[in-house]
């Protein structure tokens, strides 16, 4: 068990920034072997270059989950570099998620600039989407000996969870805020589970399962990982309705405009039971919802206690996959280093 006491862990952008240098080389050389059209498609997505293919110093994502592969095999005792294919596999099935999520949404911004598909058209963004899980398949079938068939296995389980928790979401949105076919806490964590959860715990054991990891460990990693990740979806949705547009880059109360069931609006239906039906009105059944109608109901949600009940949530978990993390015969030093991300991120969507 490690200890919680000596040197502090590695801050928030030392962690990211360390992955980032051991994996984006490998996965900007995987990228660069795609069709040109998906291939620059998908290179705006990384953030590594505008429309027309100019280069940007934009550094894309935060690289959370890449790291998270890093760790993996880190937390088992081997080197970083170990996890490389599967830090890239990750970092490509969750490119292919959102730009299909932003075409599914109709989400015109990821990132401060256009979305893929707005960018370059539904098609042409469709086919990048495909493309990037084609070559997350690719990547991990490459790597020779069991453990590569074993990485493999347990990637194509996660891609079906990942649809899965999809597809309950966007149904999500078409079902009643109130009444018999309105979506309760349980099936909400259900489906962030499979959504988030499932793709967090891929990118950390496939890092471990490279590197020879027990079956014990990898299990340990895997229900830590699965609570970080019903945690961060938790944070995401609070940002969905309250984040700043300059930090999001998506319209203020963007989730409540598309009508998302996400935890803060379900939480608050559930602490208050009047506020389902005033959702209703505020927000209703069909169409989009209206700017005023979302400011409204963002008011009524927080009012409700929907807001600090999600924050609370994602405390709690986060708290239960850190008691996991120290428990597991894993390395002190990593498992340190995740605690520290853990929190950093925590900070950063509290």
């Amino acid at each position: 068990m490690s200890a919680q006491t000596g040197p502090p862990a590695p801050t928030l952008p030392a962690t990211l920034l360390r992955s980032r240098r051991l994996v984006e080389p490998a996965l900007r050389k995987a990228v660069q072997e795609l069709h040109p059209t998906p291939g620059l498609i998908a290179s705006h997505a990384f953030g590594w270059c505008d429309e027309d293919g100019t280069p940007t110093d934009d550094p894309g994502s935060k690289g959370i989950r890449q790291a998270l592969a890093v760790l993996g095999a880190e937390a088992v005792g081997a080197a970083g570099e170990v996890a490389v294919p599967a830090a890239v596999a990750i970092e490509l099935v969750h490119t292919f998620s959102l730009v299909h999520d932003d075409i599914m949404d109709g989400d015109e911004r990821r990132r401060h600039r256009a979305s893929s598909w707005k960018a370059f058209g539904t098609g042409p963004a469709v086919l990048a989407g495909d493309a990037l899980f084609a070559l997350a398949v690719r990547t991990l079938a490459e790597v020779p000996g069991e453990r590569g068939g074993e990485a493999l296995r347990q990637l194509t389980v996660t891609l079906g969870e990942l649809v899965h928790g999809q597809a309950d979401d966007l149904l999500f949105e078409t079902r009643p805020w109130t009444g018999p076919g309105a979506v309760d806490l349980a099936e909400y964590r259900a489906m962030a589970d499979r959504k988030t959860g499932s793709l967090l715990a891929s990118a950390m054991t496939l890092g471990a399962v490279l590197a020879g990891a027990s079956p014990e460990a990898v299990a340990a990693l895997s229900r830590a990982m699965r609570q970080w990740g019903v945690a961060f979806q938790g944070l995401d949705d609070l940002l969905g309705v309250w984040g700043d547009p300059r930090t999001t880059g998506k319209p203020v109360h963007s989730d409540l405009l598309r009508r998302k069931k996400t935890l803060p609006v379900l939480a608050a239906i559930s602490l208050d039971p009047t506020v389902g039906p005033r959702l209703a009105g505020l927000l209703g059944e069909e169409g989009p919802a209206g700017e005023d109608g979302a400011r409204r109901a963002a008011e009524l949600v927080e009012e409700a206690g929907g807001r600090e009940y999600a924050l609370q949530e994602a405390r709690r978990l986060l708290a239960a996959a850190r008691a996991e993390l120290y428990a597991a015969p894993l390395a002190p030093a990593a498992v340190d280093e995740l605690v520290a991300l853990s929190e950093a991120l925590l900070r950063h969507a509290g």
